[in-house]
């Protein structure tokens, strides 16, 4: 069975960087998969991306040798039953607020005894290039499980998510996270807050020896993460990858034309 080899450069230290996948086209898929991008995450949570197209963009990303993740919608069982059967090789789980909660997502991920995932399915075995009996062998050692640290009381309890056994790295969201940090107004909370609450989850994240994960905007923005300590990184998204180099087109050729706030997405 092809092993997930992001898991496991995520358990060696080494930085993992893919992005996100928003517009829910296989074929743009099939050609972020094979530029160098480690990972590619189909996000499911705030796209109109359904489960059949979802699955399609699993194949083709898997096929490019590339690791194809999930977004779910939320830590619901059958969410994530259905993504790992349809053949993501891992999953990422927003909002995740507790203990429990983390210890439900784990089992959801795993066949018995270790969790409560159901067997069954077939897409998920040809994306590892095995049999359905070497897949339900082996699944829970090459599943990725990545949960989301976005609001400040997850911050105050990140000791007891992040000791949770099976969780295989954590990605904070910081649009989210910001949103929770907001003061009474509704104003935004300032660099400084938000850079001291990174460093929390960042210090909590290697008390429990768990990889480390930020969504940011720019290579340089993942480079100084990663110099920092920070592990699996997504760098914007395709739609933003696109924009930015349409409007950069445009820009020089017709600056008076320019967009530029579209190239904000």
């Amino acid at each position: 069975m092809r092993p997930n080899p992001v898991k496991r450069a995520l358990k060696k230290g080494e930085p993992q960087v893919g992005t996100w996948l928003s517009l829910g086209s296989v074929i743009a898929a099939r050609f972020l998969s094979r530029v160098g991008f480690a990972w590619l995450t189909v996000d499911m949570e705030h796209t109109h991306t359904d489960i059949q197209t979802a699955a399609l963009m699993f194949g083709a990303i898997a096929d490019a040798g590339c690791v194809p993740l999930a977004r779910v919608p939320a830590g619901r069982h059958e969410y994530i039953k259905s993504v790992l059967d349809c053949g993501a090789m891992g999953i990422v789980v927003p909002m995740v607020m507790d203990a429990a909660e983390a210890r439900a997502i784990v089992a959801a991920a795993k066949y018995p005894p270790l969790g409560n995932r159901s067997v069954g399915g077939g897409l998920h075995a040809m994306n590892y290039g095995a049999t359905a009996e070497a897949y339900y062998l082996q699944a829970d050692e090459e599943i990725l499980v990545v949960l989301q640290t976005e609001h400040i009381r997850a911050v105050e309890v990140a000791d007891e998510i992040y000791a949770v056994p099976g969780i295989d790295a954590i990605f904070v969201g910081p649009n989210d996270l910001a949103a929770s940090l907001r003061k009474p107004d509704g104003s935004p909370p300032s660099q400084q807050l938000m850079e001291a609450t990174l460093t929390r989850i960042r210090e909590a994240a290697a008390r429990h020896r768990v990889p480390l994960g930020l969504h940011v905007q720019t290579a340089a923005d993942a480079r100084r993460r990663i110099a920092e300590g920070w592990q699996f990184l997504a760098v914007g998204s395709e739609l933003k990858l696109m924009l930015e180099g349409a409007v950069d087109v445009v820009r020089q050729v017709h600056p008076e034309r320019a967009a530029g706030e579209l190239a904000k997405y």
